[in-house]
């Protein structure tokens, strides 16, 4: 849109998707999503999180190559011949997905915003988690909290959370990643997983992803748009944050401009690493001009080879 001699850039300027729009791209991530979790990623996402232990099945007779110590001595004293006890992994988990709504999501100099590829990046990471048995939520966040799916299993309720991330529309604008963290302690038991998808436009989270992270196996799934690393050379722009309002005219012809706005943004991406690191989060970038496919097979595989 011109503005005199000054191109003006809105980050608001990219609109939601009506409803016959949100049904064939929901159709679209579920056979793509499902191609991928059948090919690749339930066993991957299976060799990561294996579950809390192993629980109590039965008794049974013992068999000549059992061990020893699985000799239920009690049971074995009434019976008057030798029984174990047999044990099964405790596979259920539940996954939780934490899923950035605030109006910088809405961004997209490409061809997808960040919220519509947080959408297929949930439904890969849902569809593998409920090959392996597993649960499933979302919570939507903003501000404050404004939606949550409680924790379910099936390939229905996998479709439901991805539709409801695409047919989302928030009432708030800003970003509140503590409440978010504190919300999802509040509602699920110890142990679980999270993945939590932003672009991290917020402040004063640090504290609360220690906290969480240490309840939780907290996974951060960072997002970000080409036009949030590199500064097009275009002329004036003038530039307007999505969540503040706030707005400032830059002359994109400088090349001093640019190298700052590149170096700003370089220091920010190594600050938040660093905060991952220190609060022990495990972390993706995920860009929304380049796959994300690549950079999650490399998480998983890497996070396999720790365990």
């Amino acid at each position: 849109m011109q503005n005199g001699n000054t191109l003006r850039l809105s980050v608001q300027c990219v609109n939601r998707m009506d409803e016959k729009e949100i049904l064939k791209k929901i159709q679209r991530i579920d056979i793509f999503s499902n191609r991928l979790v059948n090919t690749i990623f339930a066993g991957e996402y299976g060799s990561v999180f294996k579950g809390q232990g192993i629980t109590f099945d039965e008794v049974r007779e013992y068999q000549p190559g059992d061990e020893i110590r699985t000799i239920d001595w009690n049971v074995t004293a009434r019976m008057g011949h030798a029984y174990i006890k047999k044990y099964v992994e405790e596979r259920e988990l539940v996954m939780m997905l934490i899923v950035d709504m605030s109006a910088s999501t809405t961004l997209g100099s490409i061809t997808e915003t960040k919220a519509e590829i947080a959408a297929e990046i949930a439904a890969l990471l849902a569809f593998s988690a409920i090959r392996n048995n597993d649960k499933v939520g979302l919570i939507c966040f903003t501000n404050t909290v404004e939606h949550y799916v409680a924790p379910g299993k099936g390939k229905r309720h996998v479709l439901r959370v991805v539709r409801d991330i695409l047919r989302f529309q928030p009432e708030q604008h800003g970003t509140n990643i503590s409440e978010s963290l504190a919300f999802a302690d509040r509602v699920l038991k110890p142990h679980s997983v999270i993945f939590l998808l932003s672009d991290f436009k917020d402040t004063d989270y640090q504290k609360q992803l220690r906290i969480t992270s240490k309840r939780h196996s907290l996974i951060a799934i960072t997002l970000q748009d080409r036009r949030e690393v590199e500064m097009p050379n275009v002329g004036l722009i003038e530039l307007q944050d999505a969540e503040t309002g706030k707005r400032i005219v830059v002359d994109t012809r400088a090349t001093q401009a640019r190298e700052l706005y590149a170096e700003l943004n370089r220091k920010a991406a190594l600050e938040l690493q660093q905060t991952f690191r220190s609060s022990q989060v495990d972390s993706v970038n995920i860009r929304t001009d380049e796959s994300y496919v690549l950079p999650l097979i490399r998480f998983f595989r890497q996070r396999a080879a720790r365990n």
